[in-house]
């Protein structure tokens, strides 16, 4: 059985940092593309960083600079590093594990909150 288990979100003030980490079980994590999405009411669920298994990242130009993807293979683990949030970074944060069209899991979600 598959679980993403997302934790470090929470309440900061306009320019704090936060990171978050999602640990996996039940898949090979090595061989995964690890995502970090976010969501607001009412908009569709947007990319926010990626890192594959190789180690390439990519990122949503709303967040280059300022937030950094990370992982860990030997604890299962992804990490979103983010730093001078703005209160427009308010949304649920959720973690992605892909490796084909198959094989794309989510994790239940962890609400960042930024204060202005």
């Amino acid at each position: 059985q598959v679980q993403l288990v997302e934790s470090g979100g929470g309440l900061v003030q306009a320019g704090g940092s936060l990171r978050l980490s999602c640990s996996a079980s039940g898949i090979i994590f090595s061989l995964n593309t690890m995502g970090w999405y976010r969501q607001v009411p009412g908009k569709e669920r947007e990319l926010v960083a990626a890192i594959t298994s190789g180690g390439s990242t990519n990122y949503a130009n709303s967040v280059k600079g300022r937030f950094t993807i990370s992982r860990d293979n030997a604890k299962k683990t992804v990490y979103l590093q983010m730093n001078s949030l703005k209160p427009e970074d308010t949304a649920v944060y959720y973690c992605n594990a892909k490796r084909n069209l198959i094989s794309n899991y989510w994790g239940q979600g962890t609400q960042v909150t930024v204060s202005s």
